[in-house]
């Protein structure tokens, strides 16, 4: 067996024109550090892969550093299991809200956040926009639009200590639908 199926979020590739990578290229990357059935969505550094637990661990820093090597810039990679995607798409606390999909939001963190810095989140920060923290995820409602919020990553990456990558709620469902496909062939 090659292992389960992972997704990598990767911080600030191809937005705004700003540390531009082909898709081809990061795919290749990930070939190259041993993942298989890479696949790539839009540009904007979401790739799918298969590797067992003890490569997929590493992968984040694996695929930092090849990046760093041959591009010459940073580029946090926040890595799920399928299953791990699932379940945060289920638990999305603003749902019930029954939003415009547009104004939701998950933030991908690194890494589970500290309680005592969890505390330090300012719930009034960017009126009225919302946040909730669910293990290693932030969920966002910004009526208003990301762009327009205070809820940044560069906050929540101070303030939590860890780092973190944004995705829209439709990129989440797409990725999860991306997951319950068999792999191209060839």
């Amino acid at each position: 067996m090659r292992g389960d199926v992972h997704v990598a979020f990767l911080r600030g590739i191809n937005v705004g024109g700003k540390h531009s990578l082909p898709m081809t290229a990061l795919a290749t990357l990930f070939t190259e550090s041993g993942c298989a059935d890479v696949r790539t969505y839009i540009q904007s550094g979401n790739v799918l892969f298969t590797a067992a637990t003890p490569l997929a661990r590493r992968v984040p820093a694996l695929i930092a550093a090849g990046i760093s090597k041959r591009f010459g810039f940073e580029a946090p990679v926040v890595t799920r299991t399928a299953a791990q995607l699932a379940a945060i798409a289920k638990i999305n606390p603003f749902l019930r809200d029954t939003p415009d999909p547009k104004t939701l939001h998950v933030v991908f963190l690194a890494d589970p956040p500290d309680r005592s810095r969890a505390a330090l989140l300012d719930p009034d920060r960017s009126p009225p926009d919302r946040f909730a923290l669910r293990g290693s995820e932030i969920y966002l409602l910004c009526p208003n639009g990301v762009g327009k919020s205070r809820l940044t990553a560069q906050y929540f990456d101070s303030t939590l200590k860890t780092t973190s990558t944004f995705r829209n709620w439709n990129t989440v469902q797409k990725m999860l639908e991306l997951t319950r496909l068999p792999p191209r062939s060839g």
